[in-house]
């Protein structure tokens, strides 16, 4: 192996300089191409409804049920809208699970609800089972084994297994050319590391996708684009440090083991909504343990050191808050249940705000504007809390010189640029002579900036492989946005949507706090760019949040949240 480290470093000055040249335009024809074969399908699948069941009232009308969880009411939003003085607005949910048995619950209506003449609360239903909500009797005909295979025929199918090998086959093609530049430019003591780094994300990409097709999913889009901004990061750390290549790669195997332990635990609703209280303790905990343990850098005490390692807690708690965040219907049209969201959410912005850590505080804030906009659809609580946020901030504005600096020193960076606007001052001057295409990979001036791989990794990004690839690069997270957007509209429970909805938006502020606090627009709040920010913590919260996407996805024998079977030679949703 050195043998071959040494003939690398030999062919620098006949062959760098060539392979440098072609790249910056090979390299984002090849980005371009591997993304637009895993958009495409991301953000053109038909979004077809699923017919369930059907509710079929006295007078003979039958009522489409398209969701496994699906609000009873007289509200026109409700999923079966049932427009009867008698019927409240959310009257009761209508919940269909994994071994296709039904419940109905009462979510403290006025009238309640009875099922055969007797009022209950929740209530597994029989086929013959008459259920009466404010006086309207009906009965529920759900599909039988053989319609739901027909709908499994149906459904949008995933992209084929051909399709998963030859987007990863491009992508290992890219990962061979970028590290081959950096053998040949990597200082002599990091070869290995890098070769390491970038052969890590290879091997791993093509195991999972072994592993996928083991278990019959064929949709791999997803985890490519995750793969591929993994290995962006990975060619920003052989550009700044080197020397942490091997850091990072065990930090992206431990975000993929995060990636599939949450895909179980989402494999199974009930499993899932237990793993919510657990979630909820570590949440908490992270925050705690900081706040006592933690030590301050840079203003901010949200940093755990233990020996070598340096843990970031609060990004952990980002999944726990997904988690926390998500619900089911029946629990939803409770109100005691979203203000005991609100209160965790205080508790989590409190610790954040007492470790001066204000970013990851509005990253938080952001989240719970979705969760509680999806959980109540009430516009004017949300008015309610970015009232409440602006005199948050202005309070920590008075009390906290670290965020006051920050926003000092806010659109004034040209007017101190060796002083507080020095980070961002040299960013936007090499993004400048990045241009289009960039100067090649390894050949900036960005790797002398403080912070280059993590705070300011924008700036690195544009000056070695350019604008076009940067624009690439924030696209994939704007796409898995859309794409998430797209599934909730038929989504089968409501803890996968509000689950993948938050994810997606978690990740989306970060994209757009980081880019923006680079170049000034926003204010500078040391918020990572998801995959390819050099962290530990940062690479594991992101695969715990694409999880949450991956869930979502609806298409046939694509997220590892379904379980299939073979029966009567058609493979079945369960």
């Amino acid at each position: 192996m050195p043998e071959i480290f040494d003939s690398l470093q030999g062919l620098q000055g006949a062959y760098l300089n060539v392979l440098i040249a072609v790249m910056r335009f090979l390299a984002p024809a090849i980005a371009a191409l591997l993304l637009f074969r895993c958009f495409r399908p991301l953000l053109s699948f038909r979004r077809e409804p699923e017919i369930w069941a059907w509710l079929c009232l006295s007078d003979g009308t039958k009522l489409p049920i398209t969701h496994w969880e699906n609000v009873i009411g007289r509200h026109k939003k409700s999923d079966i809208v049932i427009d009867f003085p008698t019927v409240s607005r959310s009257h009761g949910v209508l919940t269909r699970y994994d071994d296709g048995s039904w419940t109905i619950t009462d979510t403290d209506s006025s009238g309640g609800i009875m099922v055969n003449g007797k009022k209950v609360r929740i209530w597994a239903l029989q086929p013959e089972d008459v259920i009466s909500i404010g006086g309207i009797e009906m009965t529920l005909q759900p599909i039988s084994r053989r319609q739901e295979q027909k709908l499994a025929q149906l459904r949008t199918k995933a992209s084929t297994v051909g399709t998963g090998i030859c987007n990863v086959l491009l992508l290992t093609i890219f990962q061979i050319l970028t590290c081959l530049i950096f053998m040949m430019c990597a200082p002599q003591e990091a070869m290995k590391s890098v070769f390491l780094g970038f052969c890590g994300i290879a091997a791993m990409q093509w195991l999972l996708l072994l592993f996928y097709i083991c278990i019959r999913r064929t949709s791999f889009e997803v985890e490519t684009i995750a793969f591929f901004m993994c290995t962006m990061g990975m060619a920003v750390i052989a550009t700044v440090t080197p020397t942490e290549a091997m850091k990072q790669l065990i930090a992206i195997a431990m975000g993929l083991f995060t990636f599939l332990l949450i895909g179980w635990s989402l494999r199974n609703l009930e499993r899932a909504k237990k793993m919510r209280y657990l979630a909820a303790v570590a949440g908490i905990g992270f925050l705690v343990i900081t706040l006592l343990f933690g030590q301050e850098i840079y203003g901010a005490k949200n940093w755990l050191i233990i020996g070598p390692l340096s843990l970031q807690p609060s990004e952990l708690s980002k999944v726990c808050f997904v988690f926390i965040g998500a619900s089911t219907m029946d629990r939803l049209m409770k109100k005691r249940n979203l203000i005991s969201f609100i209160v965790y959410s205080v508790m989590v912005c409190g610790c954040l705000a007492l470790m001066n850590d204000f970013g990851t505080a509005l990253i938080f804030f952001c989240a719970f504007l979705v969760i509680a906009y999806l959980r109540s659809g009430s516009v004017g609580t949300l008015g309610l809390a970015v009232t409440a946020l602006g005199f948050a901030g202005v309070v920590a504005l008075k009390i906290a010189p670290h965020a006051l600096r920050r926003f000092a020193s806010w659109r004034h960076i040209w007017e101190d640029p060796l002083g507080a606007g020095y980070q961002q001052t040299r960013t936007l001057m090499c993004m400048a002579s990045g241009g289009l295409f960039g100067l090649g990979a390894g050949q900036g001036y960005m790797k002398n900036v403080f912070a280059a791989d993590s705070d300011m990794v924008v700036g690195t990004i544009t000056e070695e492989w350019g604008l076009v690839m940067l624009v690439l690069l924030i696209f994939c997270v704007v796409a898995l946005a859309f794409f998430t957007v797209r599934s909730a509209a038929v989504g089968r429970s409501s803890f996968y949507t509000i689950g993948s909805c938050t994810a997606a938006s978690i990740m989306l502020v970060q994209v757009i706090l980081n880019a923006l606090g680079t170049v000034d627009v926003l204010p500078l709040t040391g918020v990572t760019f998801p995959f390819i920010s050099n962290g530990g913590s940062s690479m594991i919260c992101s695969w715990g949040l694409l999880a949450f996407i991956k869930a979502a996805d609806t298409r046939q024998n694509a997220s590892f949240a379904v379980r299939l079977t073979k029966k009567g030679g058609a493979v079945a949703d369960e």
